[in-house]
């Protein structure tokens, strides 16, 4: 493993010895939170029951880009013991991107296209919706590439001069076939070479709920229900799917709750 590439994570608790549950201080917008009851536990984040470790009592939950009202999280222990916390958002500011110089389909798709997105957005959907039982996000998350951050989650995007939703991943503008990592271990559920938007795109599933996303690879190194390590080379950066430049789309997401890697994996290593 490279030594740049040594995982950081934020927002994770010990597991400890104390009875209770442990969580961490702030929610902020776009957070993974990471959290501990008892084993055996069952949990409930405003009224849907997350999956609780059962050797360990880890659950996970995300902090939507969006969110602004307070969670409530329920815990009912095997000895009857019930616990409610409300839980407040951090909320943040969001800046605006203006990328000129796309493709008019790419910004403007016509039916065909359409048709086709809405295709591989089921596919995508579908790689995001696995709630595997293996805690493979327990030792957190590494940068999958090192370069120039050319886009940050929750900005506002501006195509081609039109209004589109918020970037909801990390741009990492990298030279032309530099190796792209996998940032946790995992299991690959999406493998595709040419999506309209994504080009070259890897889904990995890590547990609970969570996934990482690469895109606009140059390659796909990876084969589908294979299991990676952090570390694990997976692609190469390219240009491929929607995009002026040759960079990674790097995104994390617990099932359709968009999170920002940058917090979650700490501040981009110094290449060595």
């Amino acid at each position: 493993m490279r030594p740049w590439f040594a995982a950081l994570v934020i927002l994770i608790v010990s597991c400890g010895t104390a009875r209770g549950l442990d969580l961490p201080e702030t929610f902020t917008q776009g957070a993974l939170v990471i959290g501990t009851a008892e084993p055996g536990a069952v949990v409930t984040l405003d009224g849907k029951p997350l999956r609780v470790d059962p050797a360990s009592g880890r659950f996970v939950f995300g902090v939507g880009r969006d969110r602004t009202e307070a969670f409530t999280l329920a815990i009912e222990y095997d000895d009857g013991r019930r616990e409610t916390r409300r839980l407040p958002v951090v909320m943040r500011n969001y800046d605006i991107e203006r990328i000129d110089g796309l493709p008019a389909r790419k910004v403007t798709p016509n039916t065909g296209d359409m048709e086709r997105i809405r295709r591989e957005g089921r596919q995508i959907s579908a790689a995001r919706a696995r709630d595997s039982k293996i805690p493979y996000f327990e030792n957190g998350f590494a940068w999958p590439a090192v370069g120039r951050i050319s886009g940050r989650y929750g900005n506002q995007r501006i195509l081609n001069g039109e209004p589109r939703r918020p970037h909801l991943g990390i741009d990492i503008a990298a030279p032309m076939g530099a190796p792209v990592l996998a940032s946790a271990p995992g299991v690959v559920t999406l493998a595709e070479d040419d999506l309209f938007f994504t080009g070259g795109t890897i889904v990995l599933d890590h547990g609970h709920g969570l996934t990482s996303i690469y895109s606009h690879l140059a390659s796909i190194d990876v084969d589908q229900d294979e299991m990676v390590e952090v570390g694990t080379p997976i692609g190469a950066v390219s240009s491929t799917g929607r995009s002026t430049g040759p960079h990674l789309d790097w995104r994390i997401n617990w099932f359709d709750v968009r999170l920002d890697p940058e917090l979650i994996a700490g501040p981009m290593p110094v290449a060595r």
